[in-house]
């Protein structure tokens, strides 16, 4: 399976039958986990459920509205309860001039209103409730082949980060024997300013053991390439990876702090790993921005 986006849309419009027909669209964008809102007739509150199932089965992540009206070639047998309409409405009307808000009132929602509408035909029939399971698998495919349209985008964007990311890695790995040939020079430099001050010995071994830690990037080099390989894997295999990738991203981006850190005032070809560092982790920060859209 490709890696997929969160950002889609999917609509489609269906005739039941000669006197009734439905539209039903979703909408997604990118979101921490799977948020699903629904805007549905109050004859179809009780398909809520099943819907809810069917999209859980099918999309992992991202904030998905799932729109569905009906139309009715007659009244269908309901019944509109005019007072209770028409109040709803003059109090919205009251409250939105009361507040100096210019709205409209949204009929969809006021026909949601309990006891906005009666008759014997206030539930669907079991039969149009399977017919629109059925559209709404279709639409969810259809949804989902978009995503992976859009994630084919971010797929290659990614995969352009991270061989950015491999070149600077591989220039630093070069560089890391004449960094260390530079550290072993201060590390000499001090070492004779604390034995020339007479300074305790245990001093000087501390000193010593700090400086020999920091001296040496090859530990921060293979933790980068391991992680930039196991991002390459992520891709390969797709599917849910958007939560897996963004956390080898902060992985990448502390690694190139301690190596920035560890190359700090080093003279000479250590510049040169900090403008390599830099770069990196500009690259990391942008391959973050595309991730956060990965399911």
């Amino acid at each position: 399976m490709p890696v997929r986006s969160m950002t889609g849309y999917a609509q489609l419009t269906h005739q039941v039958n000669d006197r009734t027909s439905f539209s039903l669209s979703l909408k997604s964008v990118n979101h921490r986990f799977l948020d699903l809102h629904f805007r549905i007739p109050i004859e179809a509150t009780a398909l809520e459920l099943k819907m809810r199932r069917l999209l859980k089965e099918k999309i992992a992540r991202g904030h998905i509205e799932v729109s569905l009206s009906l139309q009715h070639g007659d009244s269908g047998g309901f019944q509109l309860n005019h007072a209770l309409v028409e109040g709803y409405v003059r109090a919205f009307q009251e409250a939105a001039e009361r507040l100096g808000i210019v709205s409209q009132p949204d009929l969809n929602v006021i026909l949601r209103v309990p006891g906005a509408l009666s008759g014997d035909s206030a539930t669907l029939e079991e039969a149009t409730e399977q017919i629109i399971l059925s559209q709404l698998e279709l639409l969810i495919e259809r949804l989902n082949h978009m995503r992976e349209e859009e994630g084919r985008g971010v797929d290659r964007e990614l995969r352009e980060r991270m061989e950015g990311l491999s070149h600077a890695v591989s220039e630093i790995g070069k560089l890391r024997v004449l960094v260390s040939r530079a550290y072993l020079e201060k590390v000499q430099s001090r070492m004779n300013e604390l034995i020339a001050g007479h300074v305790d010995p245990d001093r000087v071994l501390q000193e010593a053991a700090m400086l020999a830690e920091r001296s040496d990037i090859q530990e921060e080099v293979v933790r980068l390439e391991n992680h930039i390989k196991h991002f390459y894997s992520l891709l390969d295999s797709g599917g849910e990876a958007g939560k897996k990738l963004d956390f080898l991203l902060q992985e990448l981006n502390r690694e190139a702090n301690t190596l920035l850190s560890k190359t700090a005032g080093v003279a000479g070809e250590g510049l040169r790993i900090t403008e390599l560092g830099l770069l990196m982790k500009s690259e990391i920060e942008k391959a973050r921005e595309q991730v956060q859209n990965v399911e």
